[in-house]
């Protein structure tokens, strides 16, 4: 229990290290302070999430994971869906579930599992949070993890629906079921 606190504190202390310095910021916020993706942030989030989950990893004695194509489009698939149904669940409006999404855009490999979150905060805030619930954290540092893919959908009002998916290339049975979202205050997280 000693060691996985450790390893805890010190994901969460590099992790806030990528964070920028006070009075900057990773991307715009509207007038009531949310976070809001910008053009330019567009481009970087998915490198900068990727890059700090590959930190946390190796505090965690894992090794890394790279981006996958593919489970960026079930990523940005699930986060687009779970926007027009309104609600944080790892279920699509047609009933599929993550493993469905995964093998839709060809991905042959194993789920390792699936996060999800509501929130009107940063991929960095985030991800934070992921690493403070157990369940999230064992999906980010699950060592059958080899692939990732991230994505996100911002409504006008500024809500995010984000979603991260973990795959193992070499296997091709689903690892572990899809974690619960959590809620926590005005956002679900899971």
């Amino acid at each position: 229990m000693l060691r996985l606190t450790l390893i805890l504190v010190s994901s969460l202390f590099v992790l806030s290290a990528c964070t920028p310095p006070s009075g900057t910021s990773v991307g715009a916020q509207d007038r009531r302070g949310n976070f809001k993706i910008t053009a330019r942030e567009s481009n970087r989030i998915q490198f900068r999430v990727l890059d700090s989950i590959n930190v946390i990893r190796q505090n965690a004695n894992v090794g890394p994971v790279e981006l996958n194509a593919q489970l960026n489009a079930a990523a940005a698939t699930h986060a687009r869906d779970m926007s027009v149904q309104n609600r944080p669940w790892h279920f699509g409006s047609d009933g599929s579930s993550p493993l469905d999404r995964v093998r839709r855009v060809g991905y042959t490999g194993a789920l390792v599992g699936e996060n999800i979150s509501e929130t009107y905060e940063s991929d960095l805030d985030t991800l934070a949070a992921w690493m403070q619930q157990p369940d999230t954290r064992r999906t980010i540092v699950d060592p059958n993890a080899r692939d990732l893919g991230f994505a996100w959908f911002q409504e006008p009002n500024g809500k995010i629906w984000w979603t991260l998916v973990m795959g193992n290339p070499g296997r091709s049975a689903p690892v572990v079921t899809p974690n619960p979202p959590a809620n926590q205050g005005p956002s679900a997280r899971g």
